[in-house]
């Protein structure tokens, strides 16, 4: 019994004895010393760092972000007084010129439509290139007069010649539009009727004036006659022979009053005819505007009822759609009028346009709209292709330099209800064909011959591999080897 008990307490004091030491062992094992703790952490030794080559399709893209607009901005105002005179007249006419029914915003005007009141006279749309720059009236003459001339025809007013000539039958045409829109044709004012008085009592005094002076050279003529008869009988021993100088000097006189008389006369008449010439229904400078194209639509209006008519009145634009963008100039160089885009709105919706102006041609479109608000609302765009090819047209000298960018929408329906709304624009300027070998920009190496190459790891060796380069996009450069093999799934440098 006590020999058992023995060696029970040898065995536990053995066992003991064995955790002891495995126990510190393992504590051994998990301390180190401030040397071996440094050595663990010293960076291995350095090594290239590779990139596995890749065999897919290439698709060189611009992208940029853009605004919806609508095409064809122009500025909007009035090249004149409406109605006539200088003062206020019974008709409201005047030089105070005040806005009575102002044009709405998102108003589409066609031919013969009134944009506007001032003063109660209309302000109406024509279609026609050249500006409305004078007042029409009867005697003018010119190609404003037959622009005028062929819109009232469209318009189903006028039937006669279209002479350019400013007639009666125009007036009446003219007369017929304003009564169907609910308005008086301008009629001569206070102010002229009181010329065409006063030019007529001037053609009256000048008749008066030679009837006179007739009279008074006959009655001379006779008394003339009569003294000469009595001298030649009182003294034909030789006064008869002599002239009176007094009746001589009388005879000038009275003729050049006849002349003046006759020439006041002349002058009286052709004022007269010149001003009855242009006397009669007109069309005041303000009251027609002439649009290269209609119809248009009232974009923004920069004026309410009550102010005054002068300066801008608004922005009109085509009721079509254009979508106008900003890229760097590297990008742009890239591009050409006519390269298909694609438009994305921000719920997805996708669209086709056509790039249809690039630098100047594009930006002239939105600095002549009004001033203020011609900048676009698209931000810098991003290349994410590069093919290396001619440049599109623009000739920027900074390649950071923001261009102007304007796209056409073929089908404005595509993008209706988008307009001033944000789209993303996506150019493809390239594609490779089919699939190629690619490798990471950053795996290209110039050497200083001018040789471009690659450096490929095989077995932990590395060697040269001359390449010619293609199409880049997202990072990636097509390559070809010249000499060497180079396949997919080869390791390129492309670090350390």
């Amino acid at each position: 019994m006590s020999r058992f008990s023995s060696r029970k307490h040898l065995g536990a004091l053995v066992g003991a004895v064995v955790l002891v030491g495995a126990g510190g062992w393992i504590a051994g094992t998990q301390v180190r010393s401030p040397a071996d703790a440094a050595a663990a952490h010293t960076a291995p030794k350095a090594g290239p760092v590779t990139v596995a080559v890749q065999r897919q399709s290439l698709t060189a893209t611009v992208v940029a972000s853009g605004s919806v607009e609508f095409a064809s901005p122009r500025p909007l105002a009035l090249a004149g007084a409406v109605g006539t005179g200088a003062s206020a007249t019974a008709g409201g006419e005047g030089a105070e010129q005040r806005i009575t029914k102002a044009p709405v915003a998102g108003t589409k005007v066609k031919e013969g439509d009134v944009l506007m009141a001032v003063n109660g006279r209309p302000v109406l749309a024509l279609s026609g290139t050249v500006p409305m720059y004078r007042a029409l009236g009867p005697g003018a003459s010119g190609d404003d007069v037959k622009q005028l001339q062929k819109a009232l025809h469209r318009l189903g007013f006028f039937s006669g010649s279209i002479s350019g000539n400013y007639g009666q039958g125009t007036a009446a045409a003219v007369t017929s539009w304003y009564s169907s829109k609910g308005y008086e044709a301008q009629k001569p004012s206070a102010d002229d009727e009181q010329q065409l008085g006063q030019l007529q009592q001037a053609v009256s005094a000048a008749q008066q004036t030679l009837l006179t002076t007739n009279s008074a050279s006959s009655s001379s003529g006779d008394e003339t006659e009569t003294g000469t008869a009595a001298g030649t009988d009182a003294g034909a021993s030789g006064s008869a022979s002599s002239p009176n100088p007094q009746s001589s000097t009388d005879a000038q006189i009275h003729q050049l009053q006849l002349e003046s008389a006759k020439k006041a006369l002349n002058m009286a008449n052709a004022a007269l005819s010149t001003f009855q010439a242009s006397y009669g229904t007109k069309v005041p400078a303000g009251e027609v505007v002439f649009f290269p194209k209609l119809p248009v639509r009232l974009n923004k209006v920069t004026v309410k009822t009550g102010d005054t008519a002068s300066g801008p009145i608004g922005t009109v634009t085509s009721s079509d759609l254009e979508v106008q963008a900003v890229v760097p100039g590297a990008d742009a160089e890239l591009l050409r009028k006519g390269m298909a885009v694609e438009l994305t709105t921000t719920d997805g919706k996708k669209a086709a346009g056509t790039v249809s102006a690039l630098g100047a041609d594009a930006a002239s479109s939105t600095t002549t709209a009004t001033g203020s608000d011609g900048d676009s609302e698209g931000s810098t765009g991003t290349t994410s292709g590069d093919t290396g090819s001619e440049s599109a047209g623009t000739s920027a000298t900074d390649s950071s330099a923001p261009v102007q960018l304007r796209i056409s929408v073929p089908n404005s329906g595509e993008l209706a209800d988008e307009a001033e709304a944000a789209v993303k624009v996506t150019i493809k300027i390239g594609a490779s064909d089919g699939k190629v070998l690619v490798v990471p920009l950053a795996a290209i190496r110039t050497s200083s011959d001018g040789n471009v190459r690659v450096q490929v790891e095989r077995g932990g060796r590395l060697s040269d591999v001359r390449v010619t380069v293609g199409l880049s996009a997202a990072g990636l450069v097509e390559v070809k080897p010249t000499s060497g093999t180079l396949e997919q799934g080869d390791k390129v440098v492309v670090g350390e």
